[in-house]
């Protein structure tokens, strides 16, 4: 079997069979999917006033009273919503980041493990409030793609990677 990279193909999962490209495309897909959600409820909860101090203390007020998080975390919760005017536009901005880098794929890699992180700690706070699986599958996806490098085919990191070879987070 010859090298994948000396066949011109760019990307050595793009195996034998065609394998590596159907994966390298699978996990585009997802790095795509992941971040049209995180645009999408970017707009959604700017449409709702989430994003507001009002608003966005509104709702952590009613994770920490109506969800089971431990006492630990509903602190930091508290704390959150008590800086609302400042966590809030930092949410907003966090949400449309994630999703514009997650579907150009740029920094796929640190983005992807920061999206997982934010998710996680979103999961926690709606412990009680809802449905386990709505954060828990995305939290997932992040998570593979940070761990794949998901960006090195069909986004900007694959350009940068070949700039900057070296850099470990492609």
């Amino acid at each position: 079997m010859k090298d994948n990279i000396s066949e011109g193909t760019g990307s050595p999962r793009s195996g034998s069979g065609g394998s590596g490209r159907a994966m390298s495309f699978a996990l585009a897909f997802l790095r795509v999917v992941l971040g049209v959600m995180f645009v999408w409820v970017f707009f959604e909860n700017k449409g709702k006033g989430l994003y507001t101090p009002g608003g966005y203390a509104g709702l952590i007020g009613y994770y920490i009273t109506a969800g089971h998080a431990p006492a630990f975390w509903k602190s930091v919760m508290n704390f959150a919503a008590g800086h609302a005017e400042i966590i809030a536009p930092i949410q907003a901005v966090t949400e449309i980041s994630f999703g514009v880098t997650l579907i150009i794929g740029l920094l796929t890699r640190p983005v992807a493990l920061g999206a997982f992180l934010f998710l996680t700690s979103l999961w926690v706070s709606e412990w009680g409030t809802a449905w386990i699986w709505e954060l828990l599958v995305p939290m997932s996806v992040a998570l593979a793609l940070a761990m794949a490098s998901a960006g090195r085919d069909y986004g900007v990191d694959a350009l940068l990677s070949k700039k900057y070879p070296r850099l470990p987070i492609w």
